[in-house]
């Protein structure tokens, strides 16, 4: 009987640890554009600003793909290539800001959902390179401060991150 109160205790251990990576919803928070109205999903609005406008043209964004590529880790970040549409041009870099929770491991076919801030990122700027993809969202993540950037969120494979108490953008 002790040795199968042992694996259960383990066995609670594990998922407990499991848990803390993600809070497990199946539904997202609220995406909200700049004025604070609901964003839908808008891959195609994507897809046209990262080919229309100049680079650091800022916007909000809500998009759904599949991860394609997974690029280092920089400066506390997590960097990911994302799929929009199944065109090997309709990419985009997602950046995630791990001290607002650590994430899973990725890998290439995870589904992702992110509301965050869109950035046109076709040439290099005095702060950043430019992105592999051309075009990035983050503050994919809960702000710690109600004024400044709306929150946003991350969801990986129907689980929700992004929603700790984290610094910085």
């Amino acid at each position: 009987m002790d040795q199968l109160r042992k694996s259960f205790l383990i066995l609670f251990l594990l998922i407990s640890a499991n848990v803390s990576f993600a809070q497990s919803n199946t539904s997202p928070p609220t995406c909200l554009d700049q004025s604070g109205k609901i964003l839908a999903e808008n891959n195609a609005q994507v897809l046209q600003w990262k080919e229309t406008t100049a680079n650091q043209f800022l916007s909000r964004a809500h998009v759904q793909g599949v991860v394609m590529d997974i690029y280092a880790d920089h400066s506390g970040h997590h960097h990911f290539l994302i799929d929009l549409d199944s065109n090997t041009n309709h990419t985009l870099e997602v950046i995630y800001n791990i001290s607002f929770g650590e994430l899973p491991p990725m890998t290439v076919g995870m589904k992702i959902e992110a509301c965050g801030d869109y950035i046109t990122s076709n040439a290099q700027t005095n702060q950043y390179p430019a992105s592999p993809a051309g075009a990035i969202i983050h503050w994919i993540h809960k702000n710690p401060n109600p004024k400044g950037h709306r929150s946003g969120y991350l969801m990986i494979n129907g689980k929700l991150f992004g929603q700790g108490n984290g610094q910085g953008g």
